[in-house]
């Protein structure tokens, strides 16, 4: 799936789109992958002299590909965007350096209503960076 599939099916925008393709999906589960070049943002202070990728941020990847295999299930909920209400057992296992592409996997586990509960796995080199739990719930944006 193409970068512009992926912006036609989630709100997230550069700087801050953390995907580059989507490698498998089917009705309960997502592989995505992301490469990070180094010129990402953080990498200037985290940390200037030995740059690593901030958990938060392969956290993020992980619900971004979440929201992606979810846009798929909420088609009834036009202008709906899944936002994130809980992260449980999340565990950093290997550290991401610029240069290094993740692979993540996601997968739909439960769905109660507009509530979703799904596990990640961020993997590099073929070995776990990132896993955990975490759970969303469609909101409608409001104006501000």
């Amino acid at each position: 799936m193409s970068l512009e599939a992926i912006k036609s099916a989630i709100p997230h925008r550069e700087p801050f789109l953390l995907l580059d393709e989507i490698v498998e999906q089917s009705g309960d589960r997502i592989v995505c992958r992301k490469t990070f070049t180094g010129d990402e943002f953080w990498y200037q202070g985290h940390y200037p002299d030995f740059p690593i990728t901030p958990g938060v941020i392969l956290c993020e990847a992980a619900m971004q590909a979440g929201a992606v295999l979810l846009s798929a299930l909420i088609e009834e909920a036009a202008g709906a965007v899944p936002v994130a209400t809980r992260a449980n057992n999340v565990q950093f296992k290997k550290m991401v350096f610029p240069g290094d592409t993740i692979l993540l996997e996601v997968e739909l586990t439960e769905r109660l209503a507009q509530a979703f509960f799904l596990k990640a796995r961020v993997t590099v080199e073929g070995k776990v960076a990132t896993r955990f739990d975490f759970a969303c719930t469609l909101t409608q944006p409001e104006a501000r």
